[in-house]
């Protein structure tokens, strides 16, 4: 099952209302440049390994029992084939240099993790929010299952997604879902195409019937200046909303970051966002206003 998760985010705040615990599911159809999560990019279980921390003990290499590692040149090199992901070099290294990225939960025992922290949700309006990744590519009867038990518990459920998915599973999910957070990067699909591997259509085209089925949104825009941070693209996403008659409970601008870039080398990937760049403050308040002018007046910096 395609249920794989990186990581359980407790009292997060910038996942949705309130105080949330948000689920970070592994594997997503984009490859966007800036991605701050590379963990979760793959569908699959996977080796980080912190070489800056590597003493070249070779600890690793005595205990792994699939000979997957090798000491060359003082350093411990892994044969990807080889490894099993059994857990043990992770276990055995002194300096804490390896770590096994996605593990999997039984719907019942996520369930039971996200329900521990059912006292905050309540106070703050708050609940669990399903991530990524892209929540909305994985195990659709697991996502299911999750959904409707949530529901049962009466816990606020809220989809963080970028919209790449049949609708059809959009669809089974709305009797479940209070809000969606859906990214819209570019309006151009070649550009979108460019930077995040795929174009637009499938994106556009879902974020639509969500609105037209009446899905509380909140559309998301990750600002870039070299690809969507322009009074062109911005107005251009006016447009799109204008003329599809979409009406975002919030429109949240997200200015670039690079904090995620120090997670790729121990990924063994490469971070291709060296050349991007936030739009400036009064860059961002411009954009922002451009949206308020046009009748989107819950729009705002970050969120």
């Amino acid at each position: 099952m395609n249920n794989i998760i990186t990581n359980i985010q407790k009292f997060s705040i910038h996942d949705g209302d309130g105080i949330r615990t948000s689920v970070f599911f592994k594997g997503c159809p984009l490859k966007c440049r800036w991605c701050h999560n590379p963990e979760t990019q793959r569908y699959q279980p996977e080796m980080e390994v912190d070489r800056e921390k590597c003493a070249g003990c070779g600890t690793c290499e005595k205990v792994c029992p699939n000979g997957a590692l090798k000491m060359i040149d003082g350093h411990p090199v892994l044969d990807k084939d080889t490894c099993k992901l059994c857990g043990k070099c992770t276990n055995y290294c002194p300096a804490g240099v390896r770590e096994i990225i996605g593990y999997t939960y039984s719907v019942k025992a996520l369930v039971k993790e996200l329900m521990k922290d059912q006292m905050f949700y309540e106070e703050s309006g708050g609940g669990v929010t399903l991530s990524g990744g892209e929540v909305m590519t994985m195990d659709f009867d697991y996502i299911l299952a999750v959904a409707k038990e949530l529901k049962h518990q009466d816990i606020s459920l809220t989809i963080d997604t970028c919209g790449y998915a049949p609708y059809e599973r959009f669809e089974k999910l709305l009797p479940y879902v209070d809000t969606f957070l859906y990214d819209v990067k570019v309006m151009d699909p070649e550009v979108h195409k460019e930077y995040m591997g795929v174009d637009n259509t499938l994106i556009l085209d879902n974020l639509a019937k969500l609105a037209a089925a009446g899905a509380r949104i909140y559309i998301r825009i990750p600002t870039i200046k070299e690809v969507n941070g322009t009074e062109e693209n911005m107005k251009e996403t006016i447009k799109f909303l204008k003329e599809h008659d979409i009406q975002p409970a919030q429109i949240n601008l997200l200015p670039y970051h690079n904090t995620g870039s120090s997670k790729y080398p121990k990924l063994d990937m490469e971070y291709k966002g060296t050349e991007l760049n936030a739009p400036d403050k009064e860059e961002m308040k411009a954009l922002v206003q451009l949206f308020k002018d046009a009748g989107f007046t819950n729009t705002k910096i970050g969120g």
